[in-house]
C-alpha cells in the first residue's frame, strides 16, 4: 500500500519538476520604437495628432480649422526645437513625442501628490498617505 503512494508522489514530483525553463532576460532594456504601425499620411492623421500633441491637446486641435491648426503647430515647433537652431531634428522630435505621451502621467502624479501632501510641506508622511488613501477608517 505504501509503494503505490510513494510511486504516485514520485511521478507527481517528476512532472512538476520538469517544467519549461524561464526565458533569458536581457540586462539592458531596449527602447521600443514609437510605433510599429504602418504610416499613411492620408489615413493616419488622428494617430499623428495623438502621438505628436498628446491625447488631450489633440482633442482641441480636432475643433480647429486647418489654418488655425497650422498656426498653432507653428507655435509648438519653437518648443520642440530644443537647441534653438530653427530646425527640428529626429532626436528633438522623438523627445517631444515622448514628452507629449507622458505629460498626462506627470500631471496626474503632481495632482495625486498635492492630494496626499495634506500639510503642504513637500513630503508625504505615512499618516498623510493613510488618511488621504483610506480616510480616517484606520
Amino acid at each position: 500500500m505504501l509503494f503505490p503512494r510513494l510511486l504516485l508522489c514520485l511521478a507527481a514530483w517528476a512532472l512538476c519538476g520538469s517544467g519549461k525553463p524561464t526565458e533569458r532576460k536581457e540586462r539592458v532594456v531596449r527602447e521600443a520604437p514609437l510605433s510599429a504601425r504602418e504610416h499613411d499620411d492620408a489615413q493616419s492623421f488622428d494617430y499623428d495628432h495623438d502621438a505628436f500633441l498628446g491625447a488631450e491637446e489633440a482633442k482641441s486641435f480636432d475643433q480647429l480649422t486647418p489654418e488655425e491648426s497650422k498656426e498653432r503647430l507653428g507655435k509648438i515647433v519653437g518648443k520642440i526645437d530644443a537647441d534653438g537652431d530653427g530646425f527640428v531634428t529626429v532626436e528633438e522630435l522623438k523627445a517631444w513625442i515622448k514628452f507629449a505621451q507622458k505629460r498626462w502621467i506627470y500631471e496626474d502624479v503632481e495632482r495625486q501628490w498635492k492630494g496626499h501632501d495634506l500639510n503642504e510641506d513637500g513630503l508625504v508622511s505615512w499618516e498623510e498617505y493613510k488618511n488621504a488613501t483610506y480616510g480616517y477608517i484606520l
